[in-house]
């Protein structure tokens, strides 16, 4: 059997439309690049089980009969890729039919960089506008961003994790801390001695997690910018807003616990308790101009109350 050059690993959960333009797209990229694809659906109703088989049955299918959460889910397609290099790809993605194939520039950066442990693409929205496709690991600069108003240049700068879209640009590939997980190469030798992906996060962080481990063990992570893909960006998460709201402050607290220092801890939940008593006070207001209903109120307090008991 014929070793796939990348294995696609694509973890999906109620986005069936979605999922089928996704692997419409890879059809077309597999023309210059052996790919294995490897679906594992976290028990959605949407029919996206049926859909795969019926329309995509050279994917593998591993379908769940409850939510794992996505590190879990991931980890299941991992331990069965067979290809040179494994990747993890959301399925709000596509490839974009004019493009250079990026998983053939992905695999060539990968082998010529054989220091690197990890590297990822960079990310468009569909409208054609740019996204954050890497990011700094978390500090307490970023925590005050996410509560706290502050001038937009502040929230594009370093000082929030960002690096400067002048370097996506340029075309070179960079040195990053992590990519988003939504499109992350992996080298199979460097997950072996680090581990796989987490599982105490659900969802969110985990490749950040992940990256953490793969810098401490030595391995360098990087950006290639001329790897394009679009991306539709949490289209799974959106149809839960604040159920994912405490899900992602639970996966950062996780983050922090299990890398960072006490001192670093203690700061981070005592700036997120002071956000959410500033959030508590804006949605209250909100409601109380009718911008906001009584039960959208609710739940949006309850979300904050869930988080504030997280950060104690």
């Amino acid at each position: 059997m014929t070793t796939p050059e990348l294995s696609l690993i694509i973890v999906s959960f109620q986005v069936r439309e979605l999922l089928a333009r996704c692997l419409a797209s890879l059809e077309r990229a597999t023309q210059d690049i052996p790919l294995e694809i490897i679906v594992v659906d976290n028990a959605s109703t949407d029919g996206s089980v049926e859909m795969l088989r019926a329309n995509f049955p050279h994917a593998r299918v591993t379908a769940n009969s409850e939510n794992v959460g996505f590190a879990k889910a991931n980890n299941q397609g991992l331990t069965i890729a067979r290809g040179r290099y494994w990747m993890l790809l959301n399925p709000d993605t596509e490839i974009l039919p004019d493009a250079p194939n990026p998983f053939r520039l992905l695999a060539d950066f990968m082998d010529a960089h054989p220091r690197a442990g990890a590297c990822g693409a960079s990310l468009f929205y569909p409208d054609g506008t740019r996204q954050h496709s890497a990011f700094r690991f978390p500090n307490l600069a970023q925590i005050y961003m996410d509560l706290f108003p502050v001038n937009w240049r502040l929230r594009e700068s370093s000082l929030n994790g960002r690096y400067p879209f002048a370097r996506y640009e340029r075309g070179a590939p960079f040195p990053i801390d992590h990519p988003l997980g939504a499109a992350l190469l992996m080298r199979p030798d460097a997950a072996k001695q680090v581990g796989l992906l987490d599982e105490d996060y659900f969802i969110y962080a985990e490749e950040v997690d992940w990256c953490i481990r793969l810098k401490r063990a030595g391995w360098e992570i990087f950006c290639v910018p001329q790897a394009r893909i679009l991306h539709h960006e949490a289209r799974s998460t959106k149809q839960f807003r604040d159920k994912m709201f405490v899900e992602l402050w639970k996966a950062r607290f996780t983050l922090f616990r299990k890398n960072y220092s006490r001192a670093f801890n203690r700061a981070a939940r005592f700036l997120v308790r002071r956000g959410m008593a500033r959030a508590t006070r804006v949605a209250r207001d909100d409601a109380s101009r009718g911008a906001m209903s009584q039960d959208d109120l609710e739940k949006r307090l309850d979300a904050y109350r869930k988080v504030v008991e997280l950060a104690i």
